[in-house]
């Protein structure tokens, strides 16, 4: 007699962000688990919840991410959500061909073309249904960054509400309903205990790592952490008679954990060879070397100071020298060059300031424990602060504050050219709520390899980031 249960396995990753130590451990891992289940008659599901993407790495910027994809088709992978590295790190006709290849679905019901239109490889929500006849919807969403994602020419909207009727509609047409959201731990426990028709929530972003689950209500929440450090899996007992779950039970394995092989390291060097290959474009020629200083101005920093001044046409300019992961030596600078100084996915920010804000910010960059500090995520790729630089930012002998020629003074405006992640409100409150305009989809290392072919003229190059 056959029996009324069905057992159905999700396996899920999140944040991988191009960390590919593990990757074949991973890949081999899904694959020998759905052929596993697969001669059990047992369904399988693999689902990847964004920011597989992150072009701080060769083969990512070398392959504009569509290396990725291959190595999630090759993997097996049957829906994805998307995270901010792919959403808006990417200029808007990358990200509408980075999938165009996917052998699975893309799974993003919060964004959507500026007049309401939805790209052909979007999907807002699938239903698959087991060999058993269980039908399980999949809803997903990714975290609403307003100001970039419109920028770019998308418009994304509040994700748990989305996500909410997405569900509520797939209800009377699905046994079970799961969420691919990379909106981060806080909000996957808002919409538990807002939308009960959710039996699992895969969760990513803020790199939250539940070993065996957390339960919010009757919703089982399920997360693997960040770099592949771990793969997730949730196994769903199913109740085909009645059409509703009877058990659910999340773990993870730990990847480092799993069989490696020769081969594995081989693999991992081609990646790095692919990337580094398709970034050998030369740039511009650069004729004396540009010596970095983590902890004070340096020819670098100067030479990049003037690049965004000139690119953004502020009056001033700030950023930290642990920006820059090394120095530029004379002779042609290429893409993977300028790749390894710069690998953040960080764009340039004007931001317009009244004098007393100005004045303010300039003081607030000053403290003496920024260098030493570590920083770690806001985009930023390196390891400490380093020292704050300003350009064209400075104090005379009498003591007066000047942006360029101007001195700054209460009541009258400027604009200051700065990173993204000091946007953010972590290091300088005043610059979160002011009047703000991203460059995109530049990065910096764009807007430093656009300076660079424009500044010099020893051979013909190109003036556009």
């Amino acid at each position: 007699m056959e029996t009324t249960l069905e057992t159905i396995h999700f396996y899920h990753t999140n944040d991988i962000h191009s960390h590919f130590e593990n990757w074949p451990q991973i890949s081999r891992f899904l694959q020998d688990q759905r052929r596993l289940h697969g001669s059990q008659k047992e369904a399988c599901y693999i689902f990847d919840i964004g920011d597989h993407v992150d072009r701080s790495h060769p083969f990512t910027e070398g392959t504009n991410g569509k290396g990725n994809v291959s190595l999630l088709n090759e993997a097996g992978y049957d829906a994805v959500t998307i995270g901010n590295n792919e959403g808006i790190t990417m200029a808007k006709t990358k990200l509408c061909d980075l999938y165009s290849e996917s052998l699975f679905d893309v799974i993003v019901g919060n964004v959507v073309e500026q007049d309401g239109s939805r790209p052909d490889w979007m999907l807002p929500s699938a239903i698959y249904e087991t060999e058993r006849g269980t039908k399980i919807g999949v809803i997903g969403a990714t975290a609403e960054y307003q100001a970039f994602y419109s920028k770019l020419g998308w418009e994304v909207s509040p994700p748990r509400e989305q996500l909410k009727e997405l569900a509520k509609r797939l209800k009377k047409e699905t046994d079970l309903i799961v969420c691919l959201s990379h909106m981060g731990i806080k909000d996957d426990r808002l919409l538990a205990e807002e939308c009960a028709e959710i039996d699992v929530i895969f969760g990513a972003h803020t790199h939250h790592l539940f070993q065996h689950g957390e339960w919010v209500n009757d919703t089982l929440l399920a997360a693997t952490g960040k770099f592949g450090e771990y793969v997730g899996c949730v196994t769903v007992d199913v109740d085909i008679s009645r059409r509703a779950r009877a058990k659910m039970e999340a773990s993870v394995v730990r990847t480092e954990q799993l069989k490696t092989t020769e081969e594995d390291r081989l693999i991992l060097n081609k990646l790095l060879e692919v990337g580094k290959d398709a970034m050998g474009r030369e740039v511009f020629y650069n004729p004396t070397p540009l010596p970095q200083n983590l902890f004070d101005q340096s020819p670098l920093a100067s030479f990049f100071g003037r690049a965004l001044i000139a690119y953004t046409n502020a009056d001033c300019a700030m950023f930290n020298a642990g920006i820059f992961l090394g120095s530029l030596d004379s002779g042609w600078i290429t893409k993977q060059h300028l790749h390894a100084l710069l690998p953040h996915p960080i764009n340039p920010c004007i931001i317009t300031l009244d004098g007393a804000e100005l004045i303010h910010v300039y003081e607030t960059s000053l403290n003496p424990d920024w260098p030493q500090t570590e920083i770690k995520g806001l985009g930023f790729r390196g390891a400490l602060m380093g020292a704050m630089i300003h350009e064209r930012l400075f104090v005379n002998r009498t003591g007066q504050l000047f942006a360029g020629n101007r001195q700054v003074v209460a009541g009258e405006t400027y604009t200051l050219a700065t990173l993204d992640m000091f946007t953010f409100g972590y290091f300088f409150p005043t610059l979160q709520h002011a009047k703000k305009d991203y460059c995109m989809p530049e990065l910096i290392r764009d807007v430093l390899g656009w300076f660079g072919a424009n500044y010099f003229h020893e051979k013909d190059q190109t003036t556009e980031p």
